[in-house]
C-alpha cells in the first residue's frame, strides 16, 4: 500500500452513535465524485475546497482524545466526501490508527470499492456502507452514479468477512418504494457480513451550506417521512431477519 502522509480533508468532530459504535473521532475527507440529491454536506464535493493536512498532524489531533474515544468504546470512522476518492491517504491512516489500537471505520458509498485495497480493508474494523436505492434508476437520478459497484462492492466485504452497518437515507418519493426496499432487504438478508441497517430520515439540515455556496438545494420542497413512513422501511428490513434502527 501506497504510504501517502498527505491529504485534503474538510473538517473533524467528535460524534456517538451514527458513525459506529461508542464516541468517535469523524474526519471529514474532501471530495466525493456522487451528486446525491439530499446531501448535506455540498461542501465537501471538491478536494480543492478541502486544506492539505498530514496523517502525522491528524494522529496528533486523535491522540488528543484518545483516552475519551476508547473509554467510551468508539473509536475513529473516516468519511467525507468519499474517503475512496484519497485512497492511498485513507489507507495510511488508517494503518496508523490500528497500529496506535484504535477501532477503525470506514463510511463510504462503495461506488471506489475497487479502490480500496485488501490491506486497506484489513485495516478497517467496520464498513459503514451507504446504499443509496436498490432500483438501478432512481440510484443514477438520486446520485449520478451507478449502483453496480457497491453491490460487488459488499459482495467483496462478505468475502473478506468484513463487519458492515448499512446506511440507507429514506427520501419520501425518492427511496420510499415499497419494492425496491424489499428487494434491497432480501439482498442484505443474503450477506452474513450485515450487522444491521440504519435507517436514516432525510432531513434538510444542509439546506443553509447550499445557499452559502450559492447552489440549489435540490431538494428543498421535498418533505422529511413522518414516523409511520420510518417505521414501515424499518420493518421492512426486519421482516427479512435484519437487525434495523
Amino acid at each position: 500500500m501506497s504510504n501517502v502522509t498527505t491529504g485534503r480533508i474538510h473538517s473533524w468532530d467528535l460524534s456517538t452513535g451514527v458513525d459506529g459504535p461508542g464516541t468517535r473521532f469523524v474526519l471529514f475527507v474532501s471530495g466525493c465524485p456522487l451528486r446525491c440529491l439530499y446531501c448535506a454536506n455540498p461542501d465537501t464535493w471538491h478536494m480543492r475546497d478541502g486544506r492539505e493536512a498530514t496523517v502525522d498532524e491528524m494522529m496528533a489531533e486523535i491522540g488528543k482524545y484518545r483516552g475519551f474515544i476508547t473509554t467510551a468504546g468508539g473509536g475513529v470512522t473516516l468519511t467525507g466526501g468519499e474517503p475512496l476518492l484519497q485512497s492511498a491517504f485513507t489507507g495510511t491512516l488508517l494503518r496508523r490508527c490500528k497500529e496506535a489500537g484504535l477501532h477503525t471505520a470506514l463510511d463510504t458509498s462503495g461506488l471506489l470499492g475497487a479502490r480500496a485495497s485488501d490491506e486497506l480493508l484489513a485495516d478497517t474494523d467496520l464498513v459503514l456502507l451507504d446504499i443509496k436505492s436498490f432500483d438501478i434508476t432512481t440510484y443514477e437520478k438520486l446520485t449520478g452514479g451507478a449502483l453496480a459497484p457497491t453491490l460487488s462492492f459488499v459482495t467483496r466485504l462478505e468475502r473478506l468477512g468484513k463487519r458492515v452497518w448499512i446506511r440507507y437515507v429514506l427520501v419520501p418519493g425518492w427511496t420510499d418504494d415499497e419494492s425496491a426496499i424489499d428487494g434491497l432487504a432480501a439482498f442484505l438478508s443474503g450477506l452474513g457480513c450485515v450487522e444491521r441497517v440504519d435507517v436514516l430520515p432525510f432531513h434538510k439540515l444542509g439546506a443553509a451550506k447550499y445557499d452559502a455556496l450559492g447552489i440549489p438545494f435540490p431538494l428543498r420542497d421535498t418533505p422529511v417521512p413522518d414516523p409511520a413512513l420510518v417505521d414501515r422501511v424499518r420493518g421492512q428490513f426486519r421482516e427479512r431477519g435484519l437487525v434495523a434502527h
